[in-house]
Protein backbone atom coordinates (compact mmCIF):
# COMPACT_ATOMS: atom_id res chain seq x y z
CA UNK A 1 0.00 0.00 0.00
CA UNK A 2 1.24 3.32 -1.11
CA UNK A 3 1.10 6.59 1.68
CA UNK A 4 1.08 10.21 1.42
CA UNK A 5 3.95 11.82 2.68
CA UNK A 6 4.44 13.11 6.40
CA UNK A 7 2.27 15.77 7.64
CA UNK A 8 2.33 17.76 11.14
CA UNK A 9 -1.10 17.74 13.23
CA UNK A 10 1.40 20.65 15.55
CA UNK A 11 -1.25 19.35 18.67
CA UNK A 12 -0.61 22.68 21.48
CA UNK A 13 1.31 20.73 23.72
CA UNK A 14 4.41 18.46 22.22
CA UNK A 15 4.13 14.81 23.09
CA UNK A 16 6.47 12.33 24.42
CA UNK A 17 6.25 8.86 22.67
CA UNK A 18 5.41 7.28 26.31
CA UNK A 19 2.21 9.33 26.36
CA UNK A 20 1.50 8.94 22.88
CA UNK A 21 1.57 4.95 23.42
CA UNK A 22 -0.26 5.51 26.65
CA UNK A 23 -3.31 7.24 24.54
CA UNK A 24 -2.88 4.97 21.42
CA UNK A 25 -2.30 1.55 23.78
CA UNK A 26 -3.08 2.37 26.79
CA UNK A 27 -6.68 0.60 27.10
CA UNK A 28 -8.73 3.94 25.46
CA UNK A 29 -8.25 2.09 21.76
CA UNK A 30 -7.51 -1.63 20.65
CA UNK A 31 -6.94 -1.06 16.99
CA UNK A 32 -3.04 0.76 17.30
CA UNK A 33 -0.26 -1.36 16.47
CA UNK A 34 3.36 -0.15 16.72
CA UNK A 35 6.37 -0.59 14.37
CA UNK A 36 9.50 1.14 14.52
CA UNK A 37 7.70 3.61 16.57
CA UNK A 38 4.84 4.42 13.73
CA UNK A 39 1.42 3.56 14.77
CA UNK A 40 -0.82 2.46 12.60
CA UNK A 41 -4.58 1.93 13.54
CA UNK A 42 -8.17 2.15 12.62
CA UNK A 43 -11.18 3.81 13.74
CA UNK A 44 -14.60 3.68 11.49
CA UNK A 45 -14.08 3.42 7.86
CA UNK A 46 -10.21 5.23 8.62
CA UNK A 47 -7.12 3.87 8.52
CA UNK A 48 -4.07 6.09 8.92
CA UNK A 49 -0.27 6.00 10.61
CA UNK A 50 0.91 8.40 13.64
CA UNK A 51 4.73 9.58 14.20
CA UNK A 52 5.89 11.93 16.38
CA UNK A 53 8.83 14.37 15.02
CA UNK A 54 12.29 14.99 16.59
CA UNK A 55 10.60 17.60 18.67
CA UNK A 56 7.63 15.96 19.74
CA UNK A 57 5.37 17.23 16.61
CA UNK A 58 2.52 14.50 16.26
CA UNK A 59 2.65 13.78 12.17
CA UNK A 60 0.49 11.93 10.09
CA UNK A 61 0.50 9.83 6.78
CA UNK A 62 -2.77 8.06 5.03
CA UNK A 63 -3.16 5.84 2.01
CA UNK A 64 -2.66 7.81 -1.32
CA UNK A 65 -6.37 5.85 -1.78
CA UNK A 66 -8.11 7.93 1.03
CA UNK A 67 -5.23 10.35 1.24
CA UNK A 68 -7.25 13.19 3.19
CA UNK A 69 -7.44 12.08 6.71
CA UNK A 70 -6.35 15.18 8.73
CA UNK A 71 -9.61 16.32 10.43
CA UNK A 72 -10.61 12.97 10.94
CA UNK A 73 -8.06 12.68 12.81
CA UNK A 74 -7.83 15.92 14.65
CA UNK A 75 -11.42 15.41 15.61
CA UNK A 76 -10.63 11.38 16.94
CA UNK A 77 -7.60 12.69 18.91
CA UNK A 78 -9.11 15.50 20.28
CA UNK A 79 -6.72 17.95 19.16
CA UNK A 80 -8.35 20.97 19.79
CA UNK A 81 -7.05 24.58 20.49
CA UNK A 82 -9.18 24.57 23.63
CA UNK A 83 -7.83 21.40 25.29
CA UNK A 84 -5.42 22.89 27.41
CA UNK A 85 -7.49 24.79 28.72
CA UNK A 86 -10.31 22.52 29.37
CA UNK A 87 -8.21 20.13 31.63
CA UNK A 88 -6.82 23.37 33.36
CA UNK A 89 -10.65 23.18 34.70
CA UNK A 90 -9.64 20.25 36.80
CA UNK A 91 -9.36 20.39 40.71
CA UNK A 92 -5.54 20.30 40.36
CA UNK A 93 -4.89 22.83 42.23
CA UNK A 94 -6.37 21.78 45.43
CA UNK A 95 -5.67 17.84 44.70
CA UNK A 96 -1.76 17.61 44.52
CA UNK A 97 -2.31 13.55 43.53
CA UNK A 98 -3.93 14.48 40.27
CA UNK A 99 -1.76 17.86 39.90
CA UNK A 100 1.25 14.84 39.56
CA UNK A 101 -0.29 12.89 37.34
CA UNK A 102 -1.47 15.49 35.09
CA UNK A 103 2.46 16.59 35.05
CA UNK A 104 3.30 12.69 34.21
CA UNK A 105 1.46 12.66 31.34
CA UNK A 106 1.37 15.92 29.55
CA UNK A 107 -0.84 16.23 26.08
CA UNK A 108 -2.55 13.04 27.07
CA UNK A 109 -6.39 13.37 26.56
CA UNK A 110 -9.48 11.45 25.83
CA UNK A 111 -9.83 10.25 22.21
CA UNK A 112 -13.18 10.30 20.42
CA UNK A 113 -14.13 7.19 18.90
CA UNK A 114 -17.25 5.72 17.69
CA UNK A 115 -19.96 4.98 19.75
CA UNK A 116 -20.47 1.29 18.46
CA UNK A 117 -17.01 0.46 17.76
CA UNK A 118 -16.50 1.05 21.14
CA UNK A 119 -19.27 -0.71 22.56
CA UNK A 120 -17.96 -3.82 21.03
CA UNK A 121 -14.29 -3.25 21.98
CA UNK A 122 -15.64 -2.88 25.92
CA UNK A 123 -17.52 -6.10 25.58
CA UNK A 124 -14.60 -7.75 24.53
CA UNK A 125 -12.20 -6.06 27.50
CA UNK A 126 -14.04 -7.85 30.39
CA UNK A 127 -11.17 -9.51 32.67
CA UNK A 128 -8.77 -9.58 29.61
CA UNK A 129 -5.64 -7.80 29.53
CA UNK A 130 -5.17 -5.30 27.12
CA UNK A 131 -2.94 -7.03 24.66
CA UNK A 132 -5.53 -10.04 25.01
CA UNK A 133 -8.30 -7.33 23.69
CA UNK A 134 -6.31 -6.10 20.76
CA UNK A 135 -5.68 -10.34 19.54
CA UNK A 136 -9.66 -10.65 20.10
CA UNK A 137 -10.18 -7.04 17.62
CA UNK A 138 -8.04 -8.20 15.73
CA UNK A 139 -9.53 -11.45 14.77
CA UNK A 140 -12.95 -10.06 14.49
CA UNK A 141 -11.51 -7.56 11.68
CA UNK A 142 -9.99 -9.82 9.70
CA UNK A 143 -13.06 -12.59 10.18
CA UNK A 144 -15.94 -10.59 9.69
CA UNK A 145 -14.97 -6.73 9.00
CA UNK A 146 -14.93 -4.82 5.71
CA UNK A 147 -12.22 -4.21 3.69
CA UNK A 148 -9.98 -1.27 4.08
CA UNK A 149 -7.31 -0.26 1.56
CA UNK A 150 -4.34 -2.26 1.66
CA UNK A 151 -5.46 -5.19 2.87
CA UNK A 152 -6.40 -4.18 6.85
CA UNK A 153 -10.29 -4.36 8.01
CA UNK A 154 -12.09 -2.19 10.27
CA UNK A 155 -13.95 -3.81 12.71
CA UNK A 156 -17.69 -5.42 12.03
CA UNK A 157 -20.84 -3.32 12.28
CA UNK A 158 -23.32 -4.96 14.94
CA UNK A 159 -25.45 -5.84 11.67
CA UNK A 160 -22.42 -8.05 10.77
CA UNK A 161 -22.22 -9.68 14.18
CA UNK A 162 -26.15 -10.13 13.82
CA UNK A 163 -25.07 -12.10 10.95
CA UNK A 164 -22.30 -14.34 12.22
CA UNK A 165 -22.61 -17.59 14.45
CA UNK A 166 -21.71 -17.24 17.58
CA UNK A 167 -18.51 -20.22 17.08
CA UNK A 168 -17.57 -17.34 14.65
CA UNK A 169 -16.92 -15.31 17.64
CA UNK A 170 -15.68 -17.69 19.91
CA UNK A 171 -13.18 -18.19 17.45
CA UNK A 172 -12.00 -14.74 17.40
CA UNK A 173 -10.79 -15.64 21.32
CA UNK A 174 -13.41 -14.10 22.75
CA UNK A 175 -14.34 -17.03 25.10
CA UNK A 176 -17.86 -16.43 27.11
CA UNK A 177 -17.88 -12.78 25.73
CA UNK A 178 -19.06 -14.10 22.47
CA UNK A 179 -22.09 -14.91 23.95
CA UNK A 180 -22.71 -11.39 25.16
CA UNK A 181 -22.23 -10.24 21.64
CA UNK A 182 -23.99 -12.18 19.77
CA UNK A 183 -26.93 -10.97 22.33
CA UNK A 184 -26.62 -7.58 22.34
CA UNK A 185 -26.46 -7.53 18.64
CA UNK A 186 -29.89 -9.56 18.25
CA UNK A 187 -31.31 -6.98 20.66
CA UNK A 188 -30.06 -4.01 18.26
CA UNK A 189 -31.29 -5.82 15.21
CA UNK A 190 -34.72 -5.87 17.03
CA UNK A 191 -34.67 -1.91 18.22
CA UNK A 192 -32.98 0.14 15.36
CA UNK A 193 -32.12 3.34 16.31
CA UNK A 194 -30.96 2.28 20.26
CA UNK A 195 -27.52 3.04 19.86
CA UNK A 196 -28.05 6.48 18.34
CA UNK A 197 -30.99 7.21 20.90
CA UNK A 198 -28.77 6.31 23.86
CA UNK A 199 -25.18 8.27 22.82
CA UNK A 200 -27.86 11.47 22.69
CA UNK A 201 -28.99 10.90 26.17
CA UNK A 202 -27.11 12.62 29.52
CA UNK A 203 -24.97 10.55 31.01
CA UNK A 204 -27.62 9.12 33.58
CA UNK A 205 -30.36 7.58 31.64
CA UNK A 206 -27.36 6.87 28.94
CA UNK A 207 -25.59 4.85 31.99
CA UNK A 208 -28.81 3.25 33.09
CA UNK A 209 -29.79 1.89 29.26
CA UNK A 210 -26.35 0.42 28.27
CA UNK A 211 -26.30 -1.51 31.75
CA UNK A 212 -29.69 -3.45 30.25
CA UNK A 213 -27.25 -4.97 27.74
CA UNK A 214 -25.91 -8.20 28.38
CA UNK A 215 -22.47 -8.37 29.48
CA UNK A 216 -22.34 -4.50 30.05
CA UNK A 217 -21.94 -3.49 33.80
CA UNK A 218 -21.21 -0.40 35.20
CA UNK A 219 -17.15 -0.39 34.38
CA UNK A 220 -18.00 -1.27 30.58
CA UNK A 221 -20.77 1.41 30.57
CA UNK A 222 -18.41 4.49 31.79
CA UNK A 223 -15.80 3.13 29.55
CA UNK A 224 -18.06 3.63 26.13
CA UNK A 225 -19.52 6.90 27.53
CA UNK A 226 -16.21 8.49 28.17
CA UNK A 227 -14.26 7.07 25.05
CA UNK A 228 -16.88 6.56 22.57
CA UNK A 229 -20.12 9.57 23.30
CA UNK A 230 -17.47 11.69 25.04
CA UNK A 231 -19.22 12.00 28.53
CA UNK A 232 -16.28 13.77 30.53
CA UNK A 233 -18.34 13.35 33.50
CA UNK A 234 -17.66 9.25 33.20
CA UNK A 235 -15.94 7.79 36.06
CA UNK A 236 -14.64 4.42 35.07
CA UNK A 237 -13.94 2.28 38.18
CA UNK A 238 -11.69 -0.93 37.50
CA UNK A 239 -8.69 -2.74 39.33
CA UNK A 240 -6.33 0.26 39.29
CA UNK A 241 -8.47 3.04 39.91
CA UNK A 242 -9.37 1.29 43.02
CA UNK A 243 -6.27 1.00 43.96
CA UNK A 244 -5.18 4.26 43.65
CA UNK A 245 -8.38 5.72 44.97
CA UNK A 246 -7.58 3.63 48.33
CA UNK A 247 -4.01 4.40 49.01
CA UNK A 248 -4.00 8.08 47.63
CA UNK A 249 -7.83 8.93 48.81
CA UNK A 250 -8.42 7.24 51.57
CA UNK A 251 -10.92 4.84 49.85
CA UNK A 252 -10.10 1.50 50.83
CA UNK A 253 -12.57 -0.55 51.38
CA UNK A 254 -14.92 0.95 49.51
CA UNK A 255 -17.56 -0.44 46.74
CA UNK A 256 -16.70 0.44 42.88
CA UNK A 257 -19.73 2.44 42.62
CA UNK A 258 -19.04 3.93 45.56
CA UNK A 259 -15.94 5.06 43.88
CA UNK A 260 -17.58 5.98 40.94
CA UNK A 261 -19.36 8.72 42.89
CA UNK A 262 -16.85 10.24 44.46
CA UNK A 263 -15.02 10.45 41.52
CA UNK A 264 -18.02 12.05 39.72
CA UNK A 265 -18.56 14.54 42.94
CA UNK A 266 -14.73 15.23 43.58
CA UNK A 267 -13.37 15.76 39.73
CA UNK A 268 -16.37 16.97 38.53
CA UNK A 269 -17.70 17.09 34.88
CA UNK A 270 -14.44 16.52 33.51
CA UNK A 271 -13.95 13.58 36.18
CA UNK A 272 -13.55 11.38 33.03
CA UNK A 273 -10.01 13.21 32.24
CA UNK A 274 -9.01 12.77 35.65
CA UNK A 275 -9.29 9.37 36.02
CA UNK A 276 -7.33 8.50 32.64
CA UNK A 277 -4.43 10.62 34.28
CA UNK A 278 -4.59 8.89 37.70
CA UNK A 279 -5.17 5.41 35.08
CA UNK A 280 -2.30 6.22 33.32
CA UNK A 281 0.21 7.07 36.41
CA UNK A 282 -1.25 3.55 38.47
CA UNK A 283 -0.14 1.55 35.61
CA UNK A 284 3.07 3.41 35.17
CA UNK A 285 4.09 3.18 39.23
CA UNK A 286 3.93 -0.54 39.54
CA UNK A 287 4.17 -0.48 43.37
CA UNK A 288 0.06 0.65 43.06
CA UNK A 289 -0.65 -2.80 41.88
CA UNK A 290 0.55 -6.51 41.37
CA UNK A 291 1.38 -7.31 37.87
CA UNK A 292 -1.09 -9.79 36.31
CA UNK A 293 -4.28 -7.53 37.06
CA UNK A 294 -6.88 -6.16 34.29
CA UNK A 295 -5.05 -3.58 32.97
CA UNK A 296 -8.20 -2.52 30.75
CA UNK A 297 -9.55 0.88 30.93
Amino acid sequence: MTWTPWRSLAPHTPLSPTVLRELLDGGQAFCWYETDSVWEGTWGEHIARLRLSDNGQLEWSAPTTCPDASDALRHYLALDPEWEKTIDALPWRSDAVLASAMGNWPGLRILRQPFAETLLTFLCSSTKQIVQIKQGCAQMAATLGKSLPGGRHRLPDWEALHAADEDDLRACRLGYRARFIKQTAAFLAEHPGWLEETEALPYAEARARLITLPGVGAKIADCVLLFGAGRLESFPVDTWILKVMAQRYRLDGWKPEQVATFGRTHFGPLAGVAQQFLFADARAVRRIAPAGTDTSA
